[in-house]
């Protein structure tokens, strides 16, 4: 028996080592994403591929076997497919299930019909990002816009803008971007290019100008144009302020904190279907608001939601003393990896900018703990109607596989997650569904989420959305 486990395996390494060159291929010539249940396998290893399609096994009920998967993608890669992501495990249990008695490539053919031929889109070239800003999120994001840079026709990093902070700054920046204590190594090679103080990333050569206001800077001449400047600083807030950004070369801005007064707070997957082409500056609110918005939208979607209190468990963040100093903020001034510290937050406030329904429904608090990435929301929930846990947890389970916000809600149901299982976790928040306790109209939901990693790839989305580099997923619901 144990030798038959061991051929077993030895034969899905063998398949996933097979698609590997497919999806590499897919994704470099045509922009096209493989993924599995949601989770992409673009430059994943061996081992990542097989557990990814052991992964299904949590939502759907059963594990998705490789050999099932293996033939959709060779299908797959025989199409004249135009930009798109395409979910070769979904297709492979829809396939499974299908009684017309197709052969796999004529299944793949007419499921994948919206990205070929004349529906195939056109890419007209790349679309110029400006980073301003380099810190925990700014490096986050620049990783994951060098990792989706794909053929080079979608969204493509061109800056980066710091205060020089001295004559080596350029390879401090470059190093920071190499590793990172939470997130681990950069996947893939890093250089330096000090005649045009640039840093090349696979390839991606990433200009670093130095500025200490946006007035100093004009993006044309760096060859910069019609790019979307993404402020990582938190600095300007409002309108007034972001305007500034609004120099040569740049169309529109995004913030990557809460904005104030009229700017729209944007929770991908919720409300960007919000924006028009006419919306030049925008917010993607904070880490907290993208992880409570879209559990709160789907549980009131389904059961209504009379009111409700958010408690988050936060990681600490530069924000924070290392140890005891002066701080503005109260209890924020004490050391961050010692204590736990109560302070405010407002996530809940923000829910009204991003569900109006929800307007003054919701409260919330925070306490900061020693830890230094993944946070948790505990939402405190009084329904409409009543429910059990069960029917709860199973609905949210669904929500995650089959919604519009599959790509912001995941779910989880180990006995033994704890925060640092949930480092690189790309979704919005992770539904903790073994935590989850339901008494009639009241329910308690834990909610996970990467307040750096998943909150970056939330601004990525939003910036795609916007640029019209989010590529269409298939199969359609």
């Amino acid at each position: 028996m144990t030798s038959d486990h061991f051929a077993t395996w030895k034969s899905r390494e063998a398949l996933a080592e097979a698609m590997i060159p497919m999806i590499g291929q897919l994704y470099r010539e045509r922009d096209v994403t493989i993924l599995v249940h949601s989770r992409s396998l673009v430059n994943k290893s061996v081992i990542s591929i097989l557990k990814t399609h052991r992964y299904v096994r949590q939502v759907e009920g059963r594990e998705l076997g490789i050999e099932d998967t293996m033939p959709i993608l060779a299908a797959v890669a025989e199409l004249d497919l135009g930009p798109a992501r395409v979910d070769i495990g979904k297709l492979a249990v829809a396939y499974a299930s299908n009684d017309e008695g197709l052969s796999v490539a004529d299944y793949v053919a007419r499921a994948l019909a919206g990205a070929t031929g004349e529906a195939k889109i056109v890419q007209e070239g790349p679309r110029d990002v400006v980073l301003y800003g380099f810190g925990r999120i700014g490096r986050l994001v620049a990783r994951l816009l060098v990792e989706k840079s794909g053929s080079g026709n979608g969204l493509r990093l061109r800056a980066v803008v710091v205060r020089k902070a001295g004559d080596d700054d350029l390879k401090k920046r470059a190093s920071l971007l190499r590793r990172d204590s939470v997130h681990g190594a950069f996947n893939g090679s890093i250089h330096i290019d000090t005649e045009t103080n640039s840093i090349c990333a696979n390839g991606n050569t990433i200009k670093v100008i130095y500025a200490n206001d946006p007035s100093e800077v004009d993006y044309t001449d760096h060859g910069i144009s019609n790019a979307v400047l993404i402020d990582n600083t938190g600095k300007w807030r409002d309108r007034e302020g972001l305007s500034k950004h609004k120099r040569p070369g740049i169309s529109k801005v995004v913030l990557t904190a809460p904005g104030k007064g009229d700017v729209k707070n944007i929770v991908h997957g919720v409300n960007h279907d919000t924006l028009s082409a006419d919306d030049d500056i925008l917010s993607c609110a904070s880490c907290t608001t993208n992880a409570i918005v879209p559990a709160l939208k789907a549980i009131n979607d389904e059961y209504g939601v009379e009111h409700g209190h958010v408690e988050t468990v936060h990681a600490f963040t530069n924000d924070q003393n290392l140890l005891d100093n002066y701080h503005k903020g109260n209890r924020r001034g004490r050391s961050a990896p010692l204590n736990m510290v109560l302070t405010e937050t407002g996530a809940a406030s923000a829910v009204a900018k991003a569900l109006p329904e929800l307007g003054g429904l919701i409260t919330g608090s925070a306490i900061r703990v020693p830890t230094p990435d993944v946070s948790m929301a505990i939402l405190n929930l009084t329904l409409k109607q009543e429910t059990s846990r069960d029917e709860l947890v199973e609905y949210l389970r669904e929500t995650s596989l089959h919604s519009a916000m599959k790509r912001q809600i995941d779910f989880v149901a180990s006995p033994d997650l704890v925060s640092t299982d949930l480092v690189g976790s790309r979704a919005a928040c992770i539904i903790d569904a073994n935590a989850t306790i339901v008494d009639g109209k009241h329910a308690v939901v834990y909610a996970w989420y990467d307040n750096e990693f998943g909150y970056s790839c939330q601004v990525v989305r939003v910036v795609q959305h916007i640029t019209g580099v989010e590529y269409p997923l298939f199969p359609q619901d």
